[in-house]
């Protein structure tokens, strides 16, 4: 029902744009009203995996001149309508994508861009070699509606406006669904999507196989409008170009983006390639090429994101959200939390076992021979000086990194060589010392990205994050954009994130990192509530007045081994960990 409702415009725009093409009678001006809906087409193709992923594809003219050939093929040795062909091209779009996306998303950034600029060349070389250099359509003048040759131009300009409608809303229904949520963070924050549980590689690869399936069929569309299909035509770099640039003019990671840029830069270049191609060839890349660099001076994310933010400005200020205190029990700083809830995990099992787990670095050895136990109820500190390989651990007991010998045992299972998405599906939440928001989302929805991974339905992923929403007491902000939060909101968001995945442990990476006191207290509290409630935790933080109130035993690391292992009272006062660590100013603090 809401995407029908957010289908409300593009159908009122769709039908001003019908009324448009059926008065017009000129057929150059009717073909490139079709051609700015085929454009627009590609490019919400082309929107699929970059607008909504961050990953640079250069090279979809590959999957725009497979659907291309499949309907000139199609109709040359089959004898096939292109009704058929063009959904048949859409198959072979989505397959090709799978094909390409599976090696080529090992590369980031520029390697990814350039690795997809090789597949169209790589094509265009195959076709020319296969003999395919110019193929035209047959004319089927004794069934023109059945081959799609209509002899009124405007009914190619209905047939496309369908299709754009329907892409339109394929790509409405993925933005509201865990699909497009799930795209997203890993555009705003890949390794924070990983840890929340979302398989990037399993839903990159669903993005580009639905984006070419989507541009194929708009190829084998294009083919049949033009009739006359060459591997230039198809899979030249221009064809990728113009996709990228609609795209990215009107603005990426929207719907209105693909549109505004094929309703503004086809009809110029199309006039201008027609005025003055004879004189300037290669007039159309010039148009595409001034456009690329107007809009990265004057709007970087393109026309739709100016226009939009500029009008939120100019709108009437929001009237101020009221700090709201976090929905907690704050313990006197003097009182050891611990002393507050039952230590029920001295006799309970063991949840994680980490055994002799080790990792180098060339000549670094970050982590050697760490050995050490977590009950279930425990929270464990992990403290030690800088470069002492605390984060290092992290990353190994949640699977960013991989161990070159060691065990990591949840819950009697070894977890050595698991990703970070199936550590968390097993129960392993995660924070990171550097805040990882997704800053364009809201609070409430950064969290529910952490609840996807035990929901089974957009209902229950809502209810497990207004949930752990409102356990960190972030409530009153939940509809803010994460983008303008503070940064004790922010760790308390990123918790709130780990939390409705619903984890059996909980790995806070240096939560206090650039809190003030008051606000340190305030997270240390809702620390100290989860625990009574029973969530299993191990935190690295350098704050010790606070560590020692919180944590049931400390693990001390320094240069990558462990130095000392047991209870605060014990571990505060050890001489190797005072110097290598606490220092004497620390002693006098306790004793006084």
């Amino acid at each position: 029902m809401q995407t029908l409702r957010s289908l409300a415009l593009p159908l009122l725009v769709a039908a001003v744009y019908a009324c448009i093409a059926l008065v017009v009678t000129n057929s150059y001006y009717q073909l490139m009203l079709t051609l700015v809906l085929v454009w627009a087409s590609f490019g919400l193709g082309w929107n699929i995996l970059s607008g909504y992923t961050g990953l640079v594809s250069f090279g979809h003219a590959a999957f725009f001149g497979l659907g291309a050939y499949t309907t000139a093929l199609g109709q040359l040795y089959f004898d096939l309508t292109p009704w058929l062909l063009i959904p048949a091209a859409a198959g072979v779009g989505g397959v090709a994508g799978l094909l390409v996306g599976l090696p080529t998303f090992r590369l980031r950034g520029h390697y990814f861009a350039l690795a997809m600029l090789a597949y169209p060349l790589a094509l265009l070389y195959v076709f020319e070699w296969l003999g395919y250099q110019e193929l035209t359509l047959p004319i089927k003048r004794e069934a023109p509606f059945t081959y799609m040759q209509f002899t009124d131009p405007r009914f190619y300009t209905l047939v496309a406006l369908v299709m754009l409608l329907a892409i339109v809303a394929i790509t409405r229904a993925v933005e509201r669904s865990r699909f497009g949520m799930a795209l997203l963070a890993i555009k705003q924050n890949e390794a924070a999507a990983e840890a929340a549980g979302i398989d990037t590689l399993n839903w990159k690869l669903r993005s580009i196989a639905l984006s070419g399936a989507i541009t194929g069929a708009v190829g084998a569309f294009y083919a049949v409008v033009l009739l006359v299909v060459t591997p230039s035509s198809v899979f030249g770099m221009l064809v990728s170009a113009q996709a990228l640039t609609v795209s990215m003019f009107g603005g990426v990671g929207t719907v209105w983006g693909s549109l505004i840029g094929a309703a503004v830069l086809i009809p110029v270049s199309e006039i201008l390639h027609a005025q003055l191609g004879a004189r300037i060839p290669g007039i159309q890349g010039v148009v595409f090429g001034i456009a690329i660099v107007a809009v990265i001076i004057a709007a970087p994310e393109g026309v739709y994101w100016k226009v939009r933010d500029r009008l939120r400005r100019a709108g009437p200020a929001a009237a101020p959200t009221p700090a709201a205190p976090a929905r907690v029990d704050l313990a006197a700083p003097s009182t050891p939390a611990r002393a507050q809830r039952p230590d029920a995990w001295r006799t309970g099992k063991v949840l994680l076992s980490v055994k002799d787990l080790s990792i180098s670095f060339g000549g670094l050895k970050a982590v050697q021979d760490v050995t050490f136990d977590i009950y279930e109820g425990m929270i464990l500190g992990i403290i030690g000086p800088n470069g002492a390989g605390k984060t290092t651990l992290f990353n190994l007991l949640n699977g960013f990194l991989c161990p070159d010998a060691g065990e990591v045992l949840f819950d009697g299972r070894n977890m050595v060589g698991s990703k970070p998405h199936v550590l968390c599906q097993a129960g392993v939440g995660r924070t990171f010392q550097i805040m990882r928001p997704f800053p364009r989302m809201s609070v409430r929805d950064n969290v529910r990205v952490g609840a996807y991974v035990r929901a089974q339905s957009e209902e229950e992923a809502r209810r497990l994050a207004d949930d752990a929403v409102d356990r960190v007491g972030l409530s009153a902000v939940a509809d803010k954009v994460a983008a303008e939060l503070t940064t004790k909101e922010l760790r308390l968001m990123e918790l709130g994130r780990a939390l409705a995945g619903k984890p059996r442990l909980l790995l806070l990476d240096e939560t206090l990192a650039g809190l003030g006191h008051g606000e340190a207290d305030e997270v240390v509290a809702v620390v100290q509530r989860l625990a009574r409630e029973g969530v299993t935790i191990a935190i690295i933080e350098h704050t010790m007045q606070s560590m020692v109130r919180l944590v049931d035993r400390f693990l001390v690391l320094n240069h990558g081994a462990v130095l000392a292992d047991g209870e605060p009272e014990a571990v505060t006062r050890n001489p190797q960990v005072i110097e290598a660590y606490l220092g004497k100013k620390w002693v006098a603090h306790a004793d006084a």
